[in-house]
């Protein structure tokens, strides 16, 4: 049976779900650490601070990941090197990260006032989290596309292997102070950049000229959905901080819940990574039923763990945040019955939009992402109560773009001619 299940997996994805397994734990080790050490205005603060890098940093700085390996595997497929498509994501993920930098720098007492009760260190730990986020997504999209997943899962276990270590450490050296939890989000990145610097080195050999054109021709539109699919999942606790600012037990506790409900995701994005280069592939060499077969079985995995990640969830989830990340007693079994809901669809959606962007269809499935944002934003500021609106928005708005990603996957068939490589002239 585990045979079986490991058999249809994409190459690479037991290597990466090693990785991500410690830096899966790590998070919770990392939140845990927290909750049991700062008072529950302080961990609301960290819980501001770990949703929006998740966001932004998948949001932003996934895409130059995604669209990296997609072109790299084409090319490897062709014998190409990935040196051209390096420098372009370099230049990317740097130019969108000096505007993130300046924009904090700009914007630091209203964002502080808003979010952080003030707190204006915290927009600096804010600020160098996303730097790691940049460094680790440009030098992951080389390694996936070259199909170096040993490094890749390693950089992943280092990040996580250093979050935990460093959490344990805080809390042992009796650490009560919100910044210090914070800047683990940039310390662990960052070192694990540089500990897999060498593999990551060895795989940019020289190739044809890679036109800038070619390589941010669907970055904008992965970009938008990409944010678009981020806030989705992860906009919840910022959420609850802007329309309820008082409610500064149901930001700490929400954060624990949604961490708790989404492990399935932490698995899932070991099929992730190995996914799009896998399908990109597979339509470089005109292999159409493999295709379909990979895709279908991505399906299956995906809603195997949603079930089997959302039940104990629904069955331990309130008493485990209590236990374990000293969370506020104000959410219970339905809430995680929601959560995990929210959690299957949503995975869905994400494999469904990996067939989208492999088949070139940056367009489409970028305005089926915002239309799922819309639909969360209808919910989230409807009437009833704010906790029920922010768990039912998760669900309403990946339920949304899981069915019409569905919908256009089943109406459009992959051709030959719509993915063959397109020769590119240098810039």
């Amino acid at each position: 049976m585990l045979h079986r299940l490991t058999r249809a997996l994409p190459a690479g994805t037991i290597a990466v779900g090693g990785g991500l397994a410690v830096l899966g734990v790590a998070s919770y080790v990392h939140i845990a650490a927290a909750g049991h050490r700062l008072s529950t205005l302080d961990m609301s603060k960290v819980s501001v601070v770990w949703s929006i890098v998740i966001s932004l940093g998948f949001g932003l700085f996934l895409p130059v990941e995604q669209e990296t390996g997609r072109i790299v595997a084409a090319r490897a497929a062709r014998n190409d090197g990935a040196v051209p498509v390096a420098r372009r994501a370099a230049g990317v993920s740097g130019a969108v990260l000096v505007v993130l930098l300046m924009s904090l720098a700009i914007g630091a007492r209203p964002l502080a006032d808003a979010l952080f009760d003030g707190d204006r260190s915290m927009v600096a730990a804010l600020a160098g989290a996303l730097v790691g986020a940049a460094l680790s997504y440009a030098t992951r999209g080389i390694l996936a596309g070259r199909g170096l997943f040993a490094a890749y899962g390693v950089q992943l276990g280092v990040d996580g292997g250093l979050r935990i270590a460093l959490s344990l450490g805080l809390v042992l050296a009796g650490v009560r102070t919100p910044l210090a939890y914070a800047m683990v989000l940039t310390v662990a990145p960052v070192v694990a950049v540089l500990v897999t610097l060498r593999p990551t080195l060895r795989a940019l050999t020289p190739g044809t000229p890679q036109s800038l054109r070619g390589y941010v021709a669907g970055l904008g539109l992965l970009t938008v959905s990409a944010l678009a699919a981020q806030t989705v999942v992860n906009i919840g606790v910022v959420s609850v901080k802007i329309i309820a600012p008082g409610e500064v037990a149901l930001v700490a506790a929400l954060l624990s819940a949604l961490i708790l409900a989404r492990i399935p995701i932490f698995v899932f994005a070991a099929l992730q990574a190995s996914l799009l280069p896998g399908l990109s592939g597979l339509l470089a060499r005109g292999d159409i039923a493999g295709y379909h077969k990979l895709l279908l079985r991505a399906i299956g995995v995906v809603t195997l763990l949603g079930v089997g990640g959302g039940i104990p969830a629904v069955l331990l989830g309130p008493w485990a945040i209590r236990v374990f990340f000293n969370a506020p007693d104000v959410l219970h079994s339905v809430d995680f019955a929601i959560l995990a809901a929210g959690t299957l669809v949503y995975m869905l959606a994400m494999v469904l939009a990996q067939g989208a962007i492999s088949l070139h269809r940056h367009r489409d499935q970028a305005l089926v992402w915002i239309l799922g944002l819309a639909v969360l934003a209808a919910v989230t500021f409807g009437p009833g109560d704010v906790r029920l609106r922010v768990e039912f928005a998760y669900v309403a708005g990946s339920a949304v773009t899981a069915a019409v990603l569905a919908v256009l996957l089943w109406r459009v068939r992959p051709a030959t001619d719509r993915v063959s490589p397109v020769k590119e002239t240098a810039s």
